[in-house]
């Protein structure tokens, strides 16, 4: 005797239904996000090719191989955070304040996602955007500027630079919350190019007068430059965990900032 299934349509689409992930959102949300930005001239040519043009033209040329590579050694490090700190700041400080002022997340929080996709995307395509630039600084520092590190110190300084765009990434997010759609890209470039300069990142504070290395401290991009520099023995002294600490301190406080101001917007 044959025993025909009768199967109802709520359970034959039941079951041609994928179960929910969570996991695959995020995965989905990282993916598209990179992909949005690989597709965007404005964004990654600067972002990927301004800290290895200055570190050949720093550390390389004007260096000429002076001091044993000591000059090589140091701008390795420094651009290494350079080079971060443009990709975290410009991809959440004018994305998110364009995306906000469009309505963009407001979208965001009505589709069937989690809450934190969005932004963990976007520090995802920042650490994404960190590798790509400690590997190209370190074939150059290595072909060109013939530094010479241990492995583990290699390891290190590509666990700072990715590891280091949280607190940019904060800061980052704080301005996109606050500031216009129109007015981000300029208070992103008014904060990072000084910042970088005033923290010792494009030359050493050393050959710099002695004010600015006073005020040095009250920049983020000093203490991360810092524990960079620990790695390749450059640094000015100045205790690892006070460093961390600062770092600790400024994302949290960033982060908090901005999602006062983002709760309030809705």
């Amino acid at each position: 005797m044959n025993t025909i299934a009768h199967s109802t349509p709520v359970a034959i689409a039941s079951a041609r239904t994928p179960s929910f992930s969570p996991w695959r959102c995020y995965w989905l949300e990282a993916k598209h996000e990179l992909l949005r930005l690989l597709r965007t001239p404005s964004f990654v040519l600067p972002t990927l090719l301004f800290p290895p043009l200055f570190y050949v033209l720093f550390g390389v040329v004007l260096a000429g191989g002076r001091s044993g590579g000591d000059m090589g050694r140091y701008l390795l490090a420094t651009y290494g955070v350079f080079g971060i700190m443009g990709a975290a700041l410009f991809g959440f400080g004018v994305s998110v304040a364009v995306e906000r002022e469009r309505g963009f997340l407001t979208l965001k929080r009505a589709l069937p996602m989690p809450p934190g996709a969005y932004l963990l995307a976007k520090m995802a395509m920042a650490m994404v955007f960190a590798a790509i630039i400690s590997l190209i600084l370190a074939v150059i520092a290595v072909s060109l500027a013939k530094v010479s590190l241990q492995p583990a110190q290699w390891a290190l300084l590509f666990a700072i630079n990715v590891l280091g765009v949280l607190p940019f990434c904060a800061l980052g997010l704080c301005i996109g919350a606050w500031v216009s759609g129109s007015a981000a890209p300029a208070v992103v470039n008014i904060l990072y190019l000084p910042m970088a300069f005033l923290s010792g990142l494009w030359l050493p504070l050393q050959i710099l007068p002695a004010i600015f290395a006073k005020i040095a401290p009250v920049w983020p991009a000093y203490h991360l430059g810092q524990v960079a520099l620990k790695v390749v023995d450059r640094d000015g002294g100045g205790s690892l965990a006070l460093h961390l600490a600062v770092l600790g301190v400024v994302t949290v406080a960033f982060f908090v900032l901005a999602r006062a101001r983002l709760s309030r917007s809705q």
